[in-house]
């Protein structure tokens, strides 16, 4: 038995609840106001909400259809769910996610569990403090159940690797079909609230890492604009584009997940404070007279994606949206590769000067992954890091040109120049095509996507659930729309996603036999 399983029928033993009443009917895709109003009206508890989620956990992660979304548990969910429980009973309610479980992927520090990357090299990596977002978090009365199952090192270790795999966590399955992807890095975050494993997660993107997953699962995502949340605590990629977000099943909760994560703090030179309420943009009318751009040039690679997209753009003209095509070209690639080599390198030295680890280096993690080779490369190598440490300093110059070039062509020349040329309040495409079929052979096949330009730039971005791709004799596979744009754009995208989200209706939960 392993030590997860182990400790999660500990945790359902400590509940003396846990098999009094089945609460799967209130529950089961409830939204955090939902399951606020539930448990304010005596129905419902948090820890019996922590304890239908540690069921749901055993019932399908570690049993059933084995969807490995979930690497570890906190062993104090239970804990902190009596003492909110506690806190409610005395009339105070921290905010609108007191009581509400949450798992943390597991690149993220959090107290009391180890922050791994998914690398057995990091199974003993117990942080000394909380990530920045993580206390937030706990301020605002969420409870941390666990930690999910990512691609290991975020997804940049190997240009061959398998999204949703890890060494600690095996690899992730798709809960639409467990045969396809989940996308990453964020892919057990994204599984888990597809499932109803978790009420919301938290993910993190450097590229599509949390808008990809949750097109594939079928979930909404927002990547934010750079710096919003914090990223101290979070084993790093690239800084010039790293940052965390919420995932959830509505709009709704990933708004409030948002607004509970984010605040100025002094330990990330990106952070800046942003006191807007975005719950207030949470408007049904919130497409009506917006001119939106529909990039063309992120289309065409899936025909039966295209048809599903084009069939949604009806529904936001009924909302009263104006559409105009636009095209959005992709120049900054190679540079954004030197940029994640070049910075990759010196931000997991840091990450790693702050743990008890006995690495010090980049080049520590290559050796140790090979002497670890039988459990960390017998899927796919170590490409990516060999390429990342051969950086040096005399290539400085040219990641700096990389870096502004970049941000230039993605940002000020890229999305900001559309915006301004056809007067648009936004952007919409495609979030990425179906799940492919897992192929630990080959990789990943990837087709195309619209995430790049956001992430390059640092620009908010945001998938809403668009319908299916049905084909006879196969499992329908979920996909998703992107709305981004301009940076500090949130409200604006989230008017429009929420407009979009309340008129189509598109999130249907997998059926887990």
């Amino acid at each position: 038995m392993s030590l997860r399983i182990w400790l999660a029928a500990m945790l359902l033993l400590l509940s003396a609840c846990a098999s009094v009443r089945d609460y799967t009917p209130l529950v089961l895709e409830a939204s955090a106001p939902q399951l606020q109003q539930l448990m304010s009206g005596g129905e419902l508890t948090s820890e019996q909400l922590v304890n239908f989620y540690l069921h749901r956990i055993d019932q399908y992660d570690d049993q059933g259809l084995a969807l490995n979304a979930v690497i570890s548990l906190d062993p104090s969910a239970i804990r902190q769910a009596r003492e909110l429980d506690i806190e409610r009973q005395q009339g105070r309610v921290r905010g609108p996610l007191h009581g509400i479980p949450v798992l943390l992927k597991d690149n993220i520090d959090s107290l009391g569990v180890a922050n791994t990357g998914g690398s057995v090299l990091l199974k003993n990596n117990l942080p000394a403090d909380d990530a920045f977002l993580v206390k937030k978090l706990r301020e605002a009365g969420v409870i941390i159940l666990g930690k999910a199952n990512l691609s290991e090192w975020a997804n940049f270790r190997s240009t061959r690797s398998s999204s949703g795999w890890s060494a600690m966590g095996g690899q992730t399955r798709n809960p639409y079909d467990t045969s396809t992807s989940t996308c990453g890095s964020s892919s057990g975050s994204g599984a888990a609230v597809a499932a109803n494993l978790t009420a919301i997660a938290v993910g993190t993107e450097t590229d599509g890492s949390l808008v990809c997953p949750g097109a594939m699962n079928g979930i909404v995502s927002i990547k934010p604009t750079l710096g919003l949340i914090s990223r101290d605590g979070i084993i790093p990629i690239a800084h010039s584009q790293d940052t965390a977000g919420p995932m959830a099943r509505t709009l709704t909760d990933a708004v409030l997940l948002l607004e509970a994560m984010q605040g100025p703090d002094s330990a990330d030179a990106a952070s800046y404070a942003d006191h807007r309420d975005f719950s207030q943009h949470l408007i049904s009318t919130g497409l009506a007279g917006k001119r939106i751009g529909v990039v063309r040039s992120l289309m065409g690679y899936h025909a039966l994606l295209d048809n599903v997209f084009e069939q949604q753009l009806d529904v936001l003209r009924e909302q009263g949206a104006i559409l105009v095509d636009t095209h959005l070209e992709n120049q900054w690639g190679d540079d954004e590769f030197t940029i994640l080599l070049h910075e990759f390198k010196r931000g997991i030295t840091e990450y790693l000067a702050g743990t008890s680890l006995p690495y010090r280096s980049l080049a520590d993690l290559i050796e140790a992954n090979k002497v670890n080779q039988l459990e960390e490369m017998t899927i796919f190598a170590q490409e990516l890091f060999d390429m990342a440490e051969a950086r040096d300093t005399t290539q400085e110059p040219e990641y700096l040109e990389a870096l502004a070039r970049a941000k230039r062509l993605a940002g000020e020349e890229g999305i900001d120049a559309l915006l301004v040329k056809d007067k648009l309040d936004l952007l919409i495409a495609p979030t990425v095509g179906p799940a492919w079929k897992t192929d630990h052979i080959n990789g990943d096949h990837y087709l195309g996507a619209a995430s790049s330009a956001a992430s390059v730039a640092g620009y908010p971005h945001i998938t809403i659930p668009m319908g299916f791709i049905e084909v006879p004799g196969s499992p329908a596979l979920p996909v998703g729309m992107s709305f981004f744009g301009a940076a500090k754009s949130e409200p604006v995208l989230i008017e429009a996603a929420f407009g979009y989200e309340q008129a189509s209706n598109k999130r249907r939960p997998p059926t887990l036999n």
